[in-house]
């Protein structure tokens, strides 16, 4: 399970329209100062968060909670190395996947990114200190069966499979974002009422309001939870519940609750930090940190329904083997 976890994302010219509310320009004075005109900091537009630092440390790093930076471009490399889809040479490879055929994507379209955090740390679990996340004994049998059905074989009908693999929910984007495959990218808009956070993977766009209404009652749930936000100081500050079972981030219930902090910090930077608690699933709330890093690019449309063979197929192969 720890390989797969090891192994597992300015100024606007149009106006967009989401659930009634419209997000406008913001001046080019405001731009440079990085503050909206109605006063909090601007915290729109692309944003990175490729990093090739793992959510837990690796148990060869147990005692090393930082990298030297010469430690860091050998880790950088073996990363690399190791997965690298382009390499035929048969040798281990993540999640158990032996064969060449099951190299099914070439390197073109994998973008973990080429490095990890530029602090050099070696998780990106920042509480508890040693980098692991504390599952409990339940917790943790989740965990792996929500990986023995990712990368199992049960595929009785399309319910089975991940929620990833059925398009629902993008396998990076959360509730909280991690950096993983590829499309790690978020957009976000702003008006002095509403956040929006739309996900590159599988566009699934957040409505995030700001006017300290209420939250849903404990009865709806919904794939992305509940959320509400706040600013406090520099920092956005952003409180969601009311998830579904099947959401299930790394082995998690319906219990869960997620805090999540947006503090741009330069031009350039943005630092993503979550909360997570669940006393079903782990020990004690844990945090984790992730830098995110503007992008001038815009995002790319995210046709994951489009073109879906492989679910056919896979439920296609599931029919044959049962008849062997």
């Amino acid at each position: 399970m720890r390989e797969a976890m090891l192994v597992s994302y300015g100024y606007f010219a149009t106006l967009v329209v989401v659930g009634f509310v419209t997000f406008l320009p913001i001046s080019a004075s405001a731009q440079e100062n990085l503050t909206t005109p109605w006063g909090v900091p601007d915290i729109q537009g692309v944003w990175d968060f490729r990093t090739l630092t793992p959510l837990e440390r690796p148990f060869d790093l147990a005692d090393k909670a930082f990298l030297t930076t010469e430690e860091a471009a050998v880790f950088e490399a073996q990363t690399l190395e190791a997965r690298n889809a382009d390499r035929r040479d048969g040798a281990e490879k993540p999640f158990g996947i032996g064969s060449d055929v099951e190299r099914a994507y070439n390197q073109f379209w994998w973008d973990y990114g080429t490095n990890i955090t530029e602090d050099n740390r070696t998780s990106l679990v920042v509480d508890p200190t040693d980098g692991l996340i504390p599952y409990t004994a339940d917790g943790r049998a989740r965990a792996e069966g929500f990986f023995a059905v990712l990368f199992g074989n049960v595929a009785a009908g399309p319910e089975d499979r991940a929620i990833g693999e059925r398009c629902i929910l993008g396998f990076n984007s959360g509730p909280p974002m991690l950096p993983s495959a590829y499309n790690n990218n978020v957009q976000i808009f702003q008006t002095a009422d509403t956040v929006v956070i739309l996900n590159e993977m599988v566009h699934n766009a957040r409505i995030v309001p700001l006017d300290g209404r209420a939250h849903l009652t404990s009865s709806v749930r919904q794939w992305v939870g509940d959320s509400r936000g706040r600013w406090e100081g520099e920092t956005l500050i952003v409180e969601t519940s009311n998830f579904l079972g099947d959401t299930g981030f790394v082995g998690s219930s319906s219990n869960m609750r997620l805090v999540e902090r947006f503090t741009r910090t330069d031009a350039d930077t943005l630092v993503y930090e979550f909360t997570l608690e669940d006393p079903t699933t782990w020990t004690s709330a844990w945090t984790a940190a992730v830098p995110m890093t503007k992008n001038a690019l815009s995002l790319f449309e995210y046709a994951c329904h489009e073109g879906n063979y492989g679910m056919t197929n896979l439920l296609a192969g599931a029919r044959v083997e049962e008849k062997k």
